[in-house]
């Protein structure tokens, strides 16, 4: 016969009292650092928004309450008169496209040049590269002031001053160099590899650039035409010493329209700066999911 053994039964003990675990207090440093951290923090965000929610403040007072002092942080009297004035006012929406189309003309070009200027300076060895890089490094040392007073005498001489081109030119020469060495360093990131795997596979440099690099460098594209879009939307120097009245921009166009030798309508004023801030919000919008994926996600398996 088989005999069977059984095992007691496992039983818990109840009689150990139960141990209680509490939370590691916070040492007194650590604490006082986490305070600072975040009481710099909400300086900077005061400094940094402020002048945006006074600009709304403004935009939503009436006239005769924005020079009151003690000031009202919050309005006690809205109107909604400035911004229908702003609608209203038909020169404003003709500077408005010739922002448009100066700003994203300026940013077409300056990611296309950059993008070939980048690619040759990271990936290719020849002479003088090191030379034309700290060339196109130096221009940035030059003040905008001596360049504008040189393009306002080369564009007077072809007889392009007031014109769509003269200003797109003139945005680039200082877009474009923070963009080629922008889209360069991001060219270095990119492994030789995949060059040379589209070689073996018979692609030309021409079809590699097009087809294997440039989607990979997308994101770091997008940023520079932001940052091209952005600082051709926001000059207001250039703007204003090269343009003329068919071709004037915003920045220049709100201080002729609503800035004058006596009066300036701040309230009007402020309610078209957040109307024309729109088109820049928007494209940041739509570029973050750029900005923010990855370089190489999946280029090598």
């Amino acid at each position: 016969m088989s005999t069977t053994t059984l095992e007691p039964a496992r039983t818990e003990d109840r009689s150990l009292p139960q141990q209680v675990r509490r939370r590691p207090r916070l040492r007194p440093d650590l604490v006082r650092s986490r305070a600072l951290a975040w009481t710099a923090l909400l300086v900077i965000g005061v400094f940094a928004l402020f002048p945006l929610y006074w600009m709304l403040v403004t935009a939503l007072s009436p006239a005769d309450r924005v020079f009151q002092f003690p000031p009202d942080f919050v309005p006690s009297t809205i109107t909604w008169g400035n911004f229908r004035a702003v609608l209203d006012d038909g020169p404003l929406f003709h500077y408005l496209k010739n922002s448009v189309i100066v700003s994203l003309t300026t940013a077409f070009l300056s990611v296309v040049v950059s993008t070939y200027m980048g690619y040759s300076f990271s990936k290719f060895r020849y002479r003088g590269r090191r030379s034309l890089m700290n060339f196109v490094l130096a221009s940035q040392m030059f003040p905008q002031s001596l360049l504008l007073i040189t393009l306002y005498a080369l564009f007077r001489q072809f007889g392009m001053l007031g014109s769509y081109t003269a200003l797109v030119l003139s945005f680039s020469t200082f877009t474009l160099p923070l963009c080629v060495w922008m889209l360069k360093g991001i060219f270095d990131t990119i492994p030789d590899a995949l060059m040379e795997a589209a070689a073996i596979d018979g692609a030309s440099r021409w079809r590699t650039l097009h087809s294997v690099i440039a989607p990979l460098a997308a994101p770091g594209m997008a940023a520079a035409g932001l940052f091209a879009f952005v600082r051709g939307w926001n000059d207001f120097v250039f703007a204003l010493s090269l343009s003329s009245n068919d071709t004037m921009t915003l920045p220049p166009g709100l201080v002729h329209t609503y800035i004058g030798e006596t009066q300036t309508s701040w309230p009007t004023l402020m309610a078209a700066s957040l109307v024309v801030s729109l088109p820049v919000v928007v494209a940041f919008m739509f570029l973050q999911r750029f900005l923010v994926g990855g370089l190489t996600a999946g280029s090598v398996k």
